[in-house]
């Protein structure tokens, strides 16, 4: 069953609203010069970090929930869905006690090390794509060839007219030619 990565959705959108509403507590002092010790002082650093890591740990889960969600959930899958969740619950909660007690500042190994190893048994267990035929593989980002080699004069003409005209920039212009020559090349005509 597929709970965790779920899971791992609701603390991404949570957290990102948690961080917005912390922006903006944060923001109702941050004009006070000596507001928590100033700004330079461990205290107000610490909220920031600890501010700063729910919206960015929340896209964390949210790329971890969109990377797997196709993918067949292994154990290792699994594991690195409940550290993702360990490191984002965590390391708010390791900031906001280094403000306080910086004796703590042990704790840190905590999140850093659950979002080290979810990173990479993430990294590790991407499933393979599977498809070996390089010009097929090419094919389906690329797309075909513009216009195959049997039409009229005029009609390339025409396709290379609207050509120009479609496509974005000089570079996806030239991309898509280089394509089309790369394309004959491993696919002559008979």
């Amino acid at each position: 069953m597929k709970i965790w990565p779920h899971l791992n959705l609701i603390i991404a959108w949570t957290w990102i609203l948690l961080g917005f509403l912390s922006g903006m507590v944060l923001g109702l002092f941050f004009h006070r010069e000596n507001w928590l010790g100033g700004y330079s002082s461990l205290r107000r650093r610490m909220y920031r970090l600890a501010h700063i890591s729910l919206p960015a740990l929340g896209t964390v889960n949210l790329l971890f929930y969109l990377t797997i969600r196709t993918a067949p959930f292994t154990p290792a899958l699994a594991i690195a869905s409940l550290t993702f969740i360990i490191g984002a619950i965590s390391m708010p909660i390791c900031c906001v006690l280094l403000a306080h007690f910086p004796k703590t500042h042990a704790l840190f190994c905590i999140p850093v090390l659950s979002l080290l190893c979810a990173a990479l048994l993430t990294l590790f267990n991407l499933p393979a794509e599977g498809r070996t035929d390089k010009t097929l593989h090419m094919q389906q980002f690329i797309g075909t060839p513009t216009h195959p080699p049997t039409f009229s004069r005029s009609r390339r003409a025409e396709v290379r007219r609207r050509r120009i005209t479609f496509h974005v920039s000089r570079f996806t212009f030239h991309a898509s030619r280089i394509h089309a020559l790369t394309y004959q090349r491993i696919n002559p005509s008979p």
